[in-house]
């Protein structure tokens, strides 16, 4: 199928999906109701993700070659998308939902062949391959904290898809640079099958009357595929197509906030996985941002790492240099996200606009 007509295939089929599913979401409950976290207005189908979901698999099948690799990739997506539905639905145990992750974890890895083994040179002028064990470890760790940072921050209005979104243009451009066209064309299928749902979640061209929500199930979904791709650009020593440094770049800013947010609570004696109202899109509003600019400023944020990254690719940075300037970067964040209340009472004392409307 040329590349046009399954862009417009999977648009359509996302579109389709949106409207299919949100009709049965009402009748069976799946929809995210307001509480003391979430201040929307009315009940709201959650049903971003699985249509997502449902217009790449399909398109898989009409675009691509369905191989083993192929296969265990939506075999897992198929796990984690009924997870997250159960856990729309039902509100499931954090234990729950780590003991699947950790599961899927393993599969690609005992299945897949896929690991987490070769860290590049990181560490000076020798490159950094972990022991097997290491790498598994490393890997259901990596797998895990993906798809939970792509969870935490889908907090306001097209923010989990502008985030997915920019990583997976750095991936596609970057997969498309290497002359891996089959996985650059992914990428771009991924990012076409999020415009509806981007649309309707920002109330574009219906209004709030169309309004829906990603849910679980199109988190664990983002995030698990954002895994998949990033080890699949930078574990082939032979043909690497990024360098593993520079996947913490296309993924910074929601893996920065995830470890923020959990230490945070941890130091509270809480659960890391309590829900609250202290991620960077709540932190950006209570500076006075609205959440349209909030999204926007996150979202640049998001975009100026990732092209740092494919600068730092293209220009041959030294890994070691990029990999501590990724720490200095996150060191800043944290500094920032440990002091939010003093910078913003200082914004609000100093700058007018940042004043609560």
């Amino acid at each position: 199928m040329p590349t046009s007509l399954s862009v417009v295939s999977v648009f359509l089929s996302s579109f389709v999906f949106l409207f299919v599913y949100r009709k049965l979401a009402k009748k069976i409950g799946l929809v995210d109701k307001p509480n003391e976290r979430k201040l929307h207005v009315g009940q709201v189908p959650l049903v971003g993700g699985i249509s997502i979901f449902s217009a790449i698999m399909l398109n898989i099948c009409l675009v691509f070659d369905v191989t083993s690799n192929v296969m265990l990739y939506m075999v897992c997506s198929t796990v984690l998308i009924v997870l997250g539905g159960l856990d729309d639905r039902f509100d499931l145990s954090f234990k729950t939902r780590l003991l699947v992750q950790t599961a899927i974890s393993l599969a690609i890895i005992l299945t897949g062949y896929k690991s987490l083994y070769y860290l590049g040179f990181i560490a000076g002028d020798e490159a950094l391959v972990l022991p097997t064990f290491m790498s598994y470890v490393v890997t259901i760790f990596a797998v895990i904290g993906a798809i939970n940072a792509f969870n935490m921050v889908d907090g306001i209005d097209g923010l989990l898809g502008g985030l997915a979104s920019v990583t997976f243009a750095a991936l596609g451009y970057m997969f498309y640079g290497a002359g891996q066209i089959e996985l650059a064309h992914f990428c771009l299928l991924l990012m076409v099958a999020m415009l509806p749902y981007i649309m309707l979640n920002l109330g574009f061209p219906f209004g709030c009357r169309f309004k829906v929500f990603m849910g679980d199930t199109g988190s664990m979904f983002i995030g698990f595929t954002v895994i998949w791709l990033l080890i699949e650009a930078s574990q082939d020593q032979q043909e690497v197509v990024i360098r593993p440094v520079t996947a913490l770049w296309f993924i910074g800013l929601p893996l920065m906030d995830m470890v923020c947010i959990m230490l945070r609570r941890i130091k509270k004696g809480q659960s890391p996985f309590k829900p609250d109202r202290e991620h960077l899109h709540h932190i950006c509003q209570r500076v006075g941002m609205s959440p349209r600019v909030s999204l926007l400023v996150i979202c640049l944020i998001a975009t100026v790492m990732a092209a740092v990254g494919v600068w730092s690719e293209y220009l041959e940075i030294n890994e070691t240099v990029m990999f501590i300037t990724f720490l200095l970067v996150f060191a800043l964040y944290s500094l920032a996200i440990s002091y939010v209340w003093r910078i913003t009472a200082f914004m609000h004392r100093w700058f007018t606009f940042t004043k609560p409307s």
